[in-house]
């Protein structure tokens, strides 16, 4: 009973979860949290961070750096850097989430160059670094994991835009580059795709009924993804029952990628 009630949890680790201020980010570290994983959260914006983070606290009653917080930008060289030594300083990592994103949708000519460069820094060249930074912290575990958010549109067409299809695209591959490279080091490197997730960042497109209605009818499930469905899927990918898994990226769509006609 007691071996099998530990490969279900997270007790004694430490997790590093970027966007971690709302949506799939804040819920990931909810879901963290309830596994026992002490759990540091980054996001740009201070005050929305610390809302986040004291909001947890509350629900989470324990010791006082059972969730800490950094306001930081995972796209900045230098914060990035800031990021590790902070890590660091609170003894080390045992799971890396790489959620941070975001996007500008148009037309592929419609790009300027700092946009489309923007949108692979915070994606992809942010999760790469971090994903570098911390292997000298994960290497000190027999066992540690890196999940990274990527998202159907790096295995489909969907109507993102090309520059983040082709970051989120990347972002995969990259995992299944680290997981074979890392194996050996007992560093497993896993990703969730998700589809439509009801989020800050998707209300607005959802909340035009014709499109809402042209999404759920490419969702065999007939309903939008909730936040926590995805933070389940990393929460177990994170724990020891998931200790074969490495490589894998899981489709959290209610179906759309296997819909066919």
């Amino acid at each position: 009973m007691d071996r099998n009630r530990n490969r279900w949890n997270l007790d004694g680790q430490r997790a590093l979860v970027t966007g971690a201020s709302a949506g799939i980010g804040f819920a990931i570290c909810r879901e963290l949290l309830g596994l026992g994983a002490q759990v540091l959260m980054v996001a740009r914006e201070p005050e929305a961070l610390e809302a986040a983070r004291a909001e947890l606290e509350e629900e989470f009653p324990g010791p006082e750096d059972a969730v800490l917080a950094l306001p930081a930008d995972v796209s900045d060289d230098e914060q990035r850097v800031e990021i590790l030594d902070w890590v660091a300083d609170q003894g080390g990592l045992h799971i890396l989430i790489n959620n941070a994103g975001c996007n500008i949708t148009r037309p592929a000519l419609d790009y300027g160059e700092d946009q489309w460069r923007g949108i692979f820094e915070t994606n992809l060249f942010s999760a790469f670094e971090l994903c570098r930074g911390v292997y000298p912290m994960l290497v000190k575990h027999p066992v540690s994991s890196i999940v990274n958010i990527g998202s159907v549109s790096g295995i489909t067409h969907v109507r993102s835009g090309v520059p983040y299809g082709m970051a989120k695209a990347a972002l995969q591959q990259m995992t299944r580059n680290l997981a074979v490279e890392w194996a050996e080091d007992g560093v497993r490197v896993n990703a969730v795709a998700p589809w439509y997730i009801r989020t800050r960042r998707t209300s607005g497109k959802l909340a035009d009924p014709d499109y809402l209605d042209e999404v759920l009818l490419r969702t065999p499930m007939g309903r939008i993804g909730e936040p926590e469905e995805v933070a389940a899927a990393v929460a177990f990918l994170c724990m020891p029952a998931s200790s074969f898994i490495t490589g894998e990226c899981i489709a959290v769509d209610g179906g759309f990628l296997r819909y066919g006609f």
